[in-house]
């Protein structure tokens, strides 16, 4: 399993092969993201899209940013899309872990669904919060 960052300039070359991942993705964001949204966050703004494949299949997608605290700088996990997840999961999260350490982050933060705590759990990611939302 291979993992890459892909560069701005060669979004369009796979989109069509990580859209359907990322759409699922947008779906549980509840309203807050579309695909297009996504798509605009990484080729117009600071995100930055990672594929896992194999051969010439693309098996996942992670779509990260930078976020700035007073006191850190973390990887931000914004979304993650795909099949085959216990194939391509180690791989990316090395990848990512290296990527933060070289972009001199302080660590690697993301906001999921609660059954992502259970995907995580042996990865040393810990839960520090829950996000509430009220509707207004």
């Amino acid at each position: 399993m291979k993992i890459s960052i892909v560069p701005t300039q060669y979004i369009d070359t796979c989109w069509d092969k990580v859209e359907p991942y990322l759409e699922r993705a947008a779906h549980y964001t509840y309203g807050r993201y579309t695909v297009d949204d996504i798509k605009e966050c990484i080729t117009q703004y600071d995100h930055q899209l990672w594929v896992a494949f194999e051969d010439k299949e693309i098996k996942g997608a992670v779509v990260t940013t930078f976020t700035f605290y007073p006191k850190r700088k973390n990887l931000v996990m914004v979304f993650c899309g795909g099949v085959e997840l216990k194939t391509w999961k180690a791989p990316m999260l090395e990848t990512l872990q290296r990527f933060a350490r070289d972009t001199d982050c302080d660590g690697i933060e993301a906001t999921a669904r609660r059954g992502w705590a259970k995907i995580f759990k042996d990865d040393g990611y810990k839960s520090n919060w829950i996000t509430f939302e009220l509707p207004v």
